[in-house]
């Protein structure tokens, strides 16, 4: 799908999705991991590798992205908007960056500066030529990314170019080591939580999958919902609470039905090295988040296969409120994007009115401040000029094929901007 260098092409992309559409039975496939990205310009409804993505995950299939590496500029001051596609298909299960600072303990964690950060900015744009953007909340959580030390292959070309990521664990070919930094390193680990999840309870769905890793992640304080979603991915937690998942949930399982095999919902904590934290206790949708204990206590619409979690949360008259249709009565829609305390993810300050995302990209545009004294409106750090000139001009360096098409460049979200840690 990528060559040596780390780059490739859509077309190559949209291939290799294809034949794992294909083959996902033969070999029963059941995860993808997407550790690479491209600039997010057409919405994800639009987007063709978001397209391919959706059918994937329609098909049963978990698809974990990487949000990118493009958290910030070259100043070092905080970006937002530069999610990657796919990362802004609100299918997938986007993956930003955590920096463990090298420790066990999970008390000291944060986000990592040059992970990527929400709202989606892909758009559409109407026959009047207005834009509309997506503005999804993305990433959906965090897994650890920064200088994690992974198996280095033969004539490495990050390594040639780059002699300070080998790690120096050996010196006999095979056998070496090396750093990497980046989303696309947290988004293995998210895949490979995935994994466990499917060995303790094989029936899960991908959107049970997605929830699960939510509900149980662990908040960290002082980061916004744009910057971590629902919180850093817990393990711990997500494998206890898949072996309590009933294993005999169909499509036609009624909403509010009993979603566990127990009446006593597992304790809502994880102890690792020595630290308790309590998970997150809700979900990211598309635009606000949903918390309550009924999330894995209650069968919920959302966990089926071909809808969205998103798809819970509808507007009447300006006040967000649950569809019953897909969510049980006891499911809280909120109504902010927040910074977190660190404990529930509907605790925190706030930093941003979900109506702004709502809105379709117009209350969110010239000159609006949405916290951290970064401006989003248009010609600033990630404004419409700004980050759509920087996207247009990667989309536009496309090859010419021999037959006069084009293929567009994929850039893979290898870490190789973000070596300062």
């Amino acid at each position: 799908m990528l060559g040596a260098t780390g780059s490739g092409t859509v077309s190559a992309v949209l291939g290799a999705l294809d034949w794992v559409m294909t083959n996902r039975t033969t070999y029963n496939i059941r995860i993808v991991n997407m550790s690479l990205g491209a600039p997010a310009i057409d919405s994800y409804a639009n987007d063709p590798i978001c397209r391919a993505v959706r059918r994937l995950v329609n098909a049963g299939i978990v698809v974990v992205a990487a949000a990118g590496n493009n958290g910030k500029n070259g100043a070092g001051q905080k970006v937002y908007g530069q999610i990657h596609s796919p990362g802004n298909e609100p299918s997938a299960i986007t993956v930003g960056a955590a920096n463990s600072y090298g420790t066990d303990a999970r008390d000291d964690d944060g986000i990592a500066s040059y992970s990527s950060r929400g709202p989606t900015r892909s758009y559409r744009t109407d026959f009047l030529g207005l834009k509309h953007y997506d503005n999804l909340i993305k990433p959906d959580i965090v897994a650890p990314g920064n200088k994690l030390i992974n198996a280095e292959a033969e004539d490495n070309y990050l390594v040639t170019q780059n002699p300070a990521l080998d790690a120096g664990v050996s010196n006999a070919d095979g056998r070496r080591m090396m750093y990497m930094n980046g989303s696309s390193m947290a988004t293995p680990v998210a895949a490979g939580a995935a994994a466990l999840l499917l060995q303790v309870n094989p029936n899960l769905t991908p959107n049970m999958i997605k929830a699960i890793l939510m509900y149980t992640a662990q908040p960290l304080a002082g980061y916004n919902m744009f910057e971590q979603g629902a919180g850093e991915i817990n393990i711990e937690g997500a494998v206890r609470l898949a072996r309590l998942v009933r294993n005999d949930l169909a499509p036609n399982t009624p909403v509010g039905a009993p979603f566990l095999t127990t009446l006593i919902p597992p304790v809502p904590q994880t102890t690792i090295s020595g630290h308790t934290f309590s998970w997150s206790q809700g979900l990211i949708l598309n635009h606000n988040y949903a918390s309550g204990l009924d999330l894995i206590t209650k069968y919920q619409g959302i966990y089926n296969i071909g809808v969205l979690i998103g798809d819970g949360a509808r507007i009447s008259n300006g006040v967000l409120i649950g569809d019953t249709t897909r969510l049980s009565s006891g499911v809280l829609i909120g109504d902010q994007i927040l910074t977190s305390y660190g404990v529930l993810i509907g605790d925190g300050l706030p930093f941003l009115s979900s109506g702004v995302l709502i809105g379709d990209g117009v209350l969110i545009g010239d000159g609006v401040l949405i916290g951290d004294g970064v401006l989003i409106g248009d010609g600033v750090l990630i404004g419409d000029s700004v980050f759509r000139n920087d996207a247009m001009t990667q989309a536009q360096s496309a090859t010419t094929n021999g037959d006069g098409t084009q293929t567009m460049p994929v850039i893979e979200d290898t870490g190789i901007d973000c070596l300062d840690y």
